[in-house]
């Protein structure tokens, strides 16, 4: 009988992969999940194939096939089927293979338009309509905020993303296996099937509890293979194979999965409002910062972005950048080590990674270690090449350690018994990207120091760095 001998040669391979290993050896059920997920997700040929034409594959490619998916999951690479890799193998996970075995799209698969459809065409009944569509539009707003790419969701026809939920045989040739194990699968940007997320409706989903699977998380992570992208072997990454709870109110991006996106569609650029705006020729800037190479000034609620080339940038709402930072912000700085972007108002201070607030921010005033008299801070600048940020208030100034987290001994000074020839209080506060030079503006004057000795190099209008 064919069946029992190429069943015969597979076990047999298997036993040669293992039997140098330790004592306790797979179970019969661990061996067919290792060829189920194998064959799966690693393109380990079919074994009545290999038996038939060519008796010596499996032999050969079982071995080799540990070793791939042991590789890409940065377990020990044995090429044997030991405990820690079964364990991986029982992870529930996305159904795309983690090499791309059964792409016809080509190296770099992308749709050719940043307007794309989407249409649910069914619902789950784990969660309310409601419930789907904010998961949904959600999942597809992950990926918007940072690339060009637009999601509008249509009712009837045919949408480039085809949204489904079904059980075991639904209809493409890829069957799903019932609770646990795969949870869905997507196909890559292409005509008919292309784009399309299919869910898994045997599984446990949730809305937002990590009792079951987060169709939000779930779906972000497949709408990323509708885009394009496939399988990240960083752990951590939103686009890494096996499902991992994380809080559904933040975002699951990487830096992984953003540098990937952006690899395919270019970042999202924040768009000038055509608004009414503050005349940005006579301000007075509320505050100023650098973030990431660029110069931000911020006046009332919106902000006015300067390049790095010193050209104009856009102007637009802080909140279309910063959806939960404040408007009308006293003093900004930012931490390059740490990455984080920092805003104060009255008596709080707020922490961005990129565009996510950092969980448990705002914070008081307090969390720097400033007493309680200071009511708000009146600038902020941080010296990049000492760790030190200044906070000023009214005629004083305090220095914190950002890496010790803690103000330093000694503090408040007076502003101009250091900054010598500064004269009025300081509104406003940056390091330049470039000179290492620290800028105090005092209302319509410009002061620039020196960040080594404090020494005043120049007094400038506050419009000298225009960015409008």
């Amino acid at each position: 009988n064919m069946g029992i001998h190429h069943q015969l040669c597979f076990l047999a391979s298997l036993l040669l992969v293992i039997h140098a290993g330790p004592i306790s050896q797979p179970s019969d059920k661990d061996i067919d999940i290792a060829e189920v997920y194998l064959r799966n997700f690693y393109n380990l040929e079919d074994s009545t194939y290999a038996a038939v034409f060519r008796p010596e594959a499996n032999n050969d490619q079982l071995p080799k096939k540990l070793k791939e998916m042991q590789k890409f999951f940065g377990l020990r690479v044995t090429g044997k089927l030991n405990k820690e890799t079964v364990a991986v193998m029982k992870k529930p996970r996305c159904g795309v293979p983690d090499v791309a075995a059964y792409s016809t799209f080509g190296d770099k698969p992308k749709w050719q338009t940043n307007e794309l459809t989407y249409r649910i065409v069914n619902y789950t009944p784990d969660l309310s309509k409601a419930e789907v569509d904010t998961s949904m539009e959600k999942a597809l707003q992950v990926w918007a905020k940072v690339t060009p790419l637009k999601f509008t969701r249509i009712n009837r026809g045919t949408a480039d993303i085809m949204i489904s939920f079904g059980t075991r045989d639904h209809g493409d040739g890829l069957l799903f296996d019932g609770p646990q194990g795969t949870l869905a699968h997507a196909f890559a940007p292409g005509s008919g099937i292309g784009g399309d997320a299919h869910f898994d409706d045997d599984e446990s989903f949730t809305f937002h509890s990590s009792r079951g699977h987060v169709l939000f998380l779930v779906a972000a992570h497949e709408f990323g293979h509708s885009l394009g992208l496939s399988h990240s072997n960083v752990p951590g990454a939103l686009m890494f194979p096996t499902y991992t709870f994380t809080d559904p109110d933040r975002s699951p991006l990487s830096s992984d999965d953003i540098e990937g996106i952006q690899s395919l569609y270019g970042p999202l650029k924040p768009k000038p409002v055509t608004k009414p705006q503050p005349d940005c020729q006579n301000l007075v800037w509320d505050a100023v910062t650098t973030f990431k190479g660029e110069t931000v000034f911020f006046k009332d609620r919106y902000s006015f972005w300067r390049s790095s080339s010193g050209r104009s940038g856009a102007q637009h709402p802080i909140k279309s950048f910063w959806p939960n930072a404040p408007d009308d912000i006293d003093a900004a700085y930012e931490d390059l080590v740490q990455d984080k972007v920092f805003f104060f108002k009255g008596k709080q201070v707020w922490a961005f990674n990129g565009q996510n607030l950092e969980p448990g921010y705002p914070k008081p005033l307090s969390s720097f270690g400033l007493p309680e008299s200071v009511t708000k801070v009146d600038a902020a600048v941080h010296n990049k090449n000492t760790g030190k940020t200044l906070l000023f208030f009214d005629k004083y100034y305090y220095r914190y350690d950002e890496r010790e987290n803690r103000m330093d001994e000694g503090y408040p000074k007076r502003v101009e018994n250091v900054f010598l020839g500064l004269t009025g209080q300081v509104t406003a506060a940056h390091m330049s990207n470039s000179r290492y030079n620290i800028y105090l503006f005092s209302g319509r004057n410009l002061f620039e120091f020196s960040s080594s000795d404090r020494k005043l190099l120049r007094l400038l209008k506050s419009d000298y760095f225009q960015p409008c």
